[in-house]
């Protein structure tokens, strides 16, 4: 089974002003993906991301998803804490989650800055802070963690079956 960590990037739910919305709603669209979760674990944005990643990293999971610290206010840093514990980046699921944001209808999804990529044996994969943003992100996610996950840790691609095509 998949180990997955879903984390919250919030300052204010961080300092205990509001409850987490978003990482809730992440982490039982994780388990219907087939994962088995820890979190949501809340922190601020900045460095406390940075250190969050780092220390699931070494912990062993097979993915984390974060959600929120995205977008463009000076305080939404996730992308720069993530793109500093990434040893290489996986743009195409970003641009997908971007993309069908705007396909349902959100075009304030092309506002976010979210980045995916592979630390060590970890898939790292940022998500807007919203609730449905976080939706629509696992909608997109969702179809191709298992094999994400299975090709980080040396998986091969699936091949046609006996006698057709390559």
């Amino acid at each position: 089974m998949t180990r997955a960590l879903a984390l919250t990037v919030s300052n204010r739910a961080a300092a205990g002003v509001y409850p987490d919305r978003s990482g809730p709603v992440l982490a039982s669209l994780l388990r219907e993906a087939g994962c088995d979760v820890d979190g949501p674990v809340v922190v601020a944005d900045g460095d406390p991301v940075e250190r969050a990643l780092r220390e699931a990293v070494a912990a062993g999971y097979d993915v984390v998803v974060s959600t929120g610290g995205t977008g463009l206010t000076p305080r939404d840093l996730t992308p720069e804490m993530t793109r500093r514990v990434l040893d290489r980046e996986v743009p195409g699921i970003a641009e997908a989650i971007r993309a069908a944001g705007i396909a349902a209808g959100v075009p304030a999804a092309m506002l976010s800055r979210g980045v995916a990529g592979v630390a060590g044996a970890t898939l790292i994969v940022n998500l807007p802070g919203s609730t449905g943003g976080v939706r629509d992100g696992m909608a997109v996610l969702g179809g191709v963690l298992a094999h994400a996950v299975e090709q980080v840790h040396g998986g091969d691609h699936p091949r046609p079956a006996s006698g057709a095509a390559d």
